[in-house]
């Protein structure tokens, strides 16, 4: 029987704290559903293609190496539906702090009420990235800040670009 996790974020960018969550999370099942939450009163730095491919390509390999198949996917309701359309039985929620505890607890509590069969698993972050969140990220890349340490390569590297692109460059 296949185990499938979800994990849902805007990841817009994919962080070194989703990468550890992923990372913890991969141990936990044999399919891993990534799903993007696309939100129409939002207006995101990356689009949701951009967001997947920059997923695939620091996620994929990794997982794959851990025998754990990757699926990137886009939702706009509500996740706990999402993850029972995917076949989840495990929804993964990475926890920095007591605020994020406090919040994800409420969540997990509706979830289950409405989803029972599907399990909320809360991975704590590891100390290293416990500080990183991508609204940081975002606002050091937009003044032109070195996010180096707190991305993969190839977003540090999107982020770049985008910036660049946004300021006619």
């Amino acid at each position: 029987m296949t185990r499938t996790a979800f994990y849902t974020g805007s990841f817009d960018p994919l962080t070194n704290g989703h990468l550890d969550v992923i990372a913890s999370g991969a141990g936990l099942c044999d399919r891993m559903v990534i799903a993007i939450g696309v939100h129409p009163g939002k207006t995101p730095l990356f689009s949701a293609e951009e967001r997947a491919a920059m997923i695939r390509e620091a996620c994929g390999d990794v997982l794959e190496a851990l025998g754990v198949r990757l699926e990137v996917a886009t939702f706009s309701g509500l996740a706990v539906e999402a993850a029972a359309a995917a076949g989840a039985t495990i929804i993964l929620r990475g926890l920095r702090d007591g605020t994020d505890f406090d919040y994800e607890m409420q969540m997990a509590g509706m979830n289950a009420a409405m989803r029972p069969q599907i399990q909320t698993v809360f991975l704590p972050a590891s100390p290293i990235v416990r500080h990183i969140t991508a609204t940081l990220v975002r606002q050091i890349a937009g003044m032109g800040g070195d996010v180096s340490g707190f991305v993969p390569e190839g977003v540090a590297a999107a982020l770049a670009r985008k910036f660049r692109e946004k300021q006619g460059r």
